[in-house]
């Protein structure tokens, strides 16, 4: 949309850089306007988008002004800063992208300054944005890892680590232990920590590092109860208790029992939020749970037939849509269309899959590390599934995986790669959010009166065990 994230797309070419000193110094030409954020900071594997967009959710329902950061987008930049629960409008993504630019060339006219990576840039513009709009809560989610993440210079309300797997293995290490440790980077002392459930020997690298920084450690599977009552292709109702409330019967839009735990972690870091002196009611957690937003994540989008589009793209993410599907009770014959990134064990998630899939169309992505059509229905092959190359674009092999499901009574999955997803929500129309609304924004120009207040004496506050 402007020349500058055109520009800014370059620095892909330059990779991951992990380390925070770059954007230590790009933020302190900025003014640091991270530090008057009051943040949520998610990391894990898998999930933690999801338990942002719940978390965003709630307090926005709860009549707080809030922000959230997540990554990557779907379709449009714009998803990733989302203000009050829309997407950031254009004026304001290009002016808050300039005052960035302007401070990343003069930090890179310094003597033996590296360049900005792409993903500081995108971090440093959320830190603007929020400062322009006023908002001084915020939900963030970390790009890669947790302990060097451009994210991580925030001084949490609480810190959330979702379930750990094995994914970006050469950044993060080949072990859950490895993985966990550098997740567990965003601990930071004296402030909670909400620990999903996860395998044991992640858990333990948490709680020790926890234990060292002086961080309470919540395990959201004991503070949480969740029952869950029914559950179709179109969300779930879910009995939901803690120690300090018992909701009614929720119908939550999200499908699948992973995100279950993902409603039982949000709700847990939400709580230790409300430890810290926010206010958050009943009501605000039935509204925000019934009205979340996540899209192109087990996301029935059609259903005649039904097309289930969800962006899985490693080993656990396969594991998850497979237990979505029996915990939905799709017993339908399922065509896959598959999609990867060249830095994804495709052949792991597609085992995996193998066993409850029919036929295949392999796919190209909209992204330069795709696998192309043919390298996905390769290794398609090579799981044992049936699969064609669709050499066209997505279009063509939704057309043709629909006709098969409408023929054979079937359902269409589309998977692999969060790119995939978008472009399959934009094939299918069901992109979902519109222009920043309105009457949702009022709060720019009359914040509640203790919002600045309540943030500053949350900081202040350490949770006891």
């Amino acid at each position: 949309m402007t020349s500058f994230f055109q520009r800014l797309a370059e620095r892909r070419r330059f990779g991951m850089r992990p380390g925070l000193d770059i954007i230590n110094r790009l933020t302190e030409r900025l003014g640091h306007p991270e530090r008057d954020l009051a943040v949520i900071h998610i990391a894990g594997t898998n999930g933690k988008g999801a338990v942002a967009a719940l978390c965003e959710s709630i307090l926005r329902a709860a009549g707080y002004p809030v922000a959230r950061y997540t990554s990557p987008h779907l379709v449009r930049v714009h998803e990733r800063y989302l203000l009050n629960g829309a997407p950031v409008e254009d004026a304001m993504l290009e002016a808050a992208s300039r005052e960035v630019e302007e401070a990343v060339l003069a930090l890179e006219a310094t003597p033996e300054a590296p360049e900005a990576t792409f993903f500081e840039c995108l971090t440093a513009v959320a830190f603007v944005l929020f400062r322009q709009a006023g908002i001084r809560l915020a939900v963030l989610e970390t790009g890669l890892g947790g302990r060097l993440d451009a994210t991580n210079i925030v001084t949490p309300l609480v810190s959330v680590i979702t379930r750990i797997g094995l994914d970006h293995c050469d950044w993060l290490g080949d072990t859950l232990e490895q993985v966990a440790a550098e997740k567990a980077g965003i601990i930071k002392p004296g402030r909670p920590v909400v620990c999903a459930a996860m395998p044991d020997e992640a858990r333990a690298v948490i709680a020790a590092t926890a234990a060292r920084q002086g961080a309470h450690c919540i395990d959201a599977a004991d503070a949480v109860s969740v029952a869950v009552s029914h559950s179709t292709l179109a969300g779930q109702t879910l009995t939901i208790s803690t120690q300090e409330r018992t909701l009614p019967p929720t119908h939550v839009p999200l499908a699948g029992a992973f995100q279950v735990e993902n409603v039982c972690t949000a709700v847990a870091a939400l709580e230790a939020v409300v430890a810290c002196g926010l206010t958050v009611p009943d009501t605000a957690f039935v509204t925000g749970l019934g009205s979340v937003c996540w899209p192109g994540r087990f996301q029935l989008v059609t259903d005649d037939p039904p097309v289930i589009v969800d962006g899985a793209h490693n080993p656990d993410g396969a594991r998850a849509v497979r237990q979505a599907l029996k915990s939905c009770k799709v017993k339908a014959p399922v065509a896959l269309i598959a999609g990867f990134c060249g830095d994804k064990d495709a052949l792991a998630h597609l085992r995996i899959l193998a066993p409850v899939v029919k036929c295949a169309w392999g796919v190209a992505t909209s992204n330069p590390r795709s696998l192309s059509a043919d390298q996905t229905a390769g290794l398609l092959r090579m799981a044992g599934i049936d699969a064609v190359a669709s050499s066209s674009d997505v279009r063509a092999a939704l057309d043709a995986a629909r006709a098969w499901a409408r023929a054979n009574n079937g359902v269409v999955l589309v998977c692999g790669s969060l790119f995939l997803a978008g472009d399959a929500l934009t094939a299918l129309d069901a992109y979902p959010w519109p222009a920043a609304r309105r009457d949702d924004n009022e709060w720019l120009t009359n914040p509640a009166t203790n919002y600045a207040a309540t943030l500053d004496s949350a900081h202040s506050v350490q949770v006891e065990p």
